[in-house]
């Protein structure tokens, strides 16, 4: 099985939230996703655009786009080098592309990450939301690995300078519950393919594992 197969997409919106890895995991599915119709990356936070694929900051912009398969879209965020939502709604652009992958969080670049009140901003036309947990934030001090250090360990129930692990993610995840899956990145050695499926076996959602690095995504069931 493919990506697109493990992870459960299909045509639609579909949001990207979690950890580091979000932006590649959009840049590998739209390639991917590009075989089977149109395709476009968006975000409904911040995210860099892509130096190798096209983008569209304005309804006009777009339209002249229309033969291509793989589209970005969003207009520019001054002084940030990053993009924001499209000019156009979601509601609109999902009608006039087959797939819509939405970057829908932030992390600071970190590979953990727990929510605020106000995150993360998944949109309301999305069908599926994949949650990205980076492996190397596991063995390492939550304030160090993970985005909002203090609601991550207030939510796992342990102390900032507590190692984050595959059980303290599991219960972020677990008491937050915005993901239909999850991704686990970064899975590049022995040790981490064994973090992956101790935190597999702590979730109640389908949980596949990988390297956006190597292409690699494999399930963890």
């Amino acid at each position: 099985m493919g990506a697109i197969d493990l992870l459960g997409i299909r045509p639609g919106v579909t949001a990207i939230i979690g950890g580091g890895g979000k932006t590649t995991l959009l840049r590998i599915l739209g390639e991917a996703l590009a075989r089977e119709g149109r395709v476009l990356l968006c975000t409904s936070a911040k995210m860099r655009p892509f130096p190798d694929l096209p983008l569209a900051r304005t309804a006009e912009e777009l339209a002249a786009l229309e033969d291509l398969r793989v589209v970005c879209a969003g207009r520019d965020v001054p002084g940030t080098g990053k993009l924001t939502a499209p000019e156009l709604p979601l509601a609109v652009l999902s009608e006039r592309f087959d797939y819509v992958l939405v970057e829908a969080d932030g992390s600071a670049g970190r590979p953990l990450k727990a929510h605020a009140s106000h995150e993360p901003p998944i949109p309301p036309e999305a069908a599926w939301t994949i949650c990205v947990v980076g492996a190397s934030g596991f063995q390492r001090p939550i304030r160090e690995a993970a985005h909002r250090p203090e609601r991550y360990a207030a939510l796992a129930g342990v102390q900032e300078t507590a190692l984050a692990t595959p059980e303290t993610e599991a219960a972020v995840l677990r008491t937050e519950a915005l993901q239909d899956i999850v991704y686990v990145n970064q899975v590049e050695t022995p040790r981490a393919v064994e973090a992956a499926w101790a935190l597999a076996a702590r979730l109640d959602c389908p949980t596949v594992a990988g390297s956006l690095w190597k292409g690699a995504f494999f399930p963890c069931w």
